[in-house]
């Protein structure tokens, strides 16, 4: 039953008239419409909290990869999938550090200047890296160049022939010097016995013009355009080229895991008739996309997701992107796979929900205690207030059967008077929460049966002449005295 709060106001206390006069006090706010609101409030949090955690969740990340030389194909490969990524709007955006080599890109990684880096799988790879993916595999192609004039000498058709010869190696870097060494080491060559020249990859055609060195040594992508023209100068300027085998690839793959044996398909660098005329055995090495070891594992897993959906795209535009290949999730892999890159491989990468779903469900379960902690709580503290106003509203039962025998108006004023503050007590109880509306719907049932008693015994009273009234209260002091 609704409860009209004006109903309670509007009814005078005194004399049983109405007082139009009298403001009506504003109506208190019920209880079940403050926790109703209340109620509102602590879902929208809730709902705030998840859209919130979402968000926070599948923000886009951005991550610093090292990469370098500049004008490297690695250099190309980072730039072109920074592209896609910003043009595919993906969760994982790249920001490139360019560095002066693979061994400074690995140690901006030991250092945790960076995220990412590319590097050298031949080369030491800092403790705290851990496989995403392999960028590349290089081979090594070895060749001897026919001397002419007073140069000429016998030809080179082993790598056991070198000794005392001189050895040109492509590129800057010592990585393919040490290379060179691994090889002369496993053929019992003294690499002390050999001359090792090196000269930047633009400057190939010009060593080879002036006949720098006898044999050869590159290392790149079987396709490399760099081995290519290196191999092209050798022809135009000395013939055709002697492609030296590796045979012993698989024992140096053995002894220096970092390496594998491999093979240069015949006819790779064209020509008629084939160069090289038969498959030449070689070994090979691999570029690797690592990540730092604390980098979060959703991160990586999102990122390798990505480097492979984008892959696919950007091999008509970008046909190096076509080398990129998922990391060995061995247990015994040289480099140790990140677990975000093996939950990708393996397909067990997690969703959302089956990363958070616990956390979720914990969170739900504490805001439920919470509030039914703070319910609890709030009415401990009302339950003083609560008991009063219980005490008051059986002190106004118990004026009803005092109004019934009152003898002058004067005492059923002063039981107004009383009752009036019986009722603003109330409502300031409804008003605070520590009543509901059922136990006001009963203080209005025994404010009305009092208001009855009252107006019936004032009657009475007002009927009888004034020396009655007066007889009947002397003898009523005289019966107490």
């Amino acid at each position: 039953m609704k409860l009209s709060l004006k109903r309670l106001f509007g009814r005078s206390m005194t004399g049983g008239l109405d007082l139009a006069e009298a403001p009506p006090p504003p109506s208190p706010r019920s209880a079940a419409r403050k926790t109703a609101l209340v109620s509102l409030a602590l879902v929208l949090a809730i709902i705030g909290a998840l859209a919130g955690g979402y968000y926070f969740a599948m923000r886009p990340v951005t991550l610093r990869i090292a990469v370098g030389p500049a004008n490297s194909d690695d250099v190309k490969v980072v730039q072109t999938l920074t592209q896609g990524f910003a043009q595919h709007k993906s969760q994982v955006r790249l920001r490139p550090i360019q560095t002066d080599s693979a061994i400074a890109s690995a140690s901006a990684l030991a250092e945790g200047k960076v995220d990412l880096a590319i590097v050298r799988g031949d080369l030491e790879v800092p403790k705290n890296a851990q496989a995403v993916a392999t960028l590349r595999k290089n081979v090594v192609v070895l060749w001897s160049v026919p001397a002419k004039g007073k140069k000429k000498g016998a030809k080179i058709t082993k790598i056991a022939q070198l000794a005392g010869h001189r050895i040109g190696v492509v590129g800057r870097t010592q990585a393919n010097v040490n290379l060179l060494k691994v090889i002369l080491q496993q053929y019992g060559v003294d690499s002390a016995k050999v001359e090792i020249v090196q000269f930047p990859a633009n400057e190939v055609a010009d060593a080879i013009k002036a006949q720098k060195a006898d044999v050869y040594l590159a290392a790149g992508p079987v396709n490399s355009k760099i081995t290519a023209d290196a191999i092209a100068a050798s022809i135009k300027e000395g013939g055709t080229p002697t492609f030296l085998e590796i045979d012993s690839a698989d024992a140096i793959a053995q002894n220096h895991p970092v390496y594998e044996a491999s093979e240069i398909p015949a006819g790779t660098y064209g020509g008629s008739p084939a160069r090289p005329e038969d498959e030449v055995k070689t070994i090979s090495f691999s570029h690797h996309i690592v990540a730092r070891k604390g980098v979060s594992e959703t991160t990586i897993a999102a990122f390798t997701r990505q480097l492979f959906a984008v892959r696919q795209q950007l091999v008509t535009e970008f046909p190096l992107a076509a080398k990129i290949e998922t990391p060995d999730t061995d247990k015994d892999a040289v480099i140790p796979v990140h677990p975000g890159a093996a939950a990708f491989v393996d397909g067990e990468e997690k969703t959302f929900l089956d990363k958070y779903s616990d956390y979720i469900w914990w969170g739900l379960m504490a805001l439920s205690a919470m509030g039914s902690i703070g319910a609890w709580f709030a009415g401990y503290l009302k339950k003083d207030e609560r008991d009063n106003n219980s005490h008051l509203r059986d002190r106004l039962l118990d004026m009803i059967a005092a109004a019934r025998k009152c003898e002058t108006t004067e005492e059923l004023d002063q039981m107004q008077t009383e009752a009036d503050d019986i009722l603003r007590d109330t409502l300031r109880c409804y008003d605070h929460g520590a009543i509901e509306e059922g136990a006001l719907t009963a203080f209005n049932i025994a404010l009305d049966q009092f208001h009855s008693a009252v107006a019936d015994r004032k009657a009475l009273l007002m009927s009888l002449p004034q020396n009655l009234q007066r007889a009947g209260a002397q003898f009523r002091a005289a019966g107490n005295a």
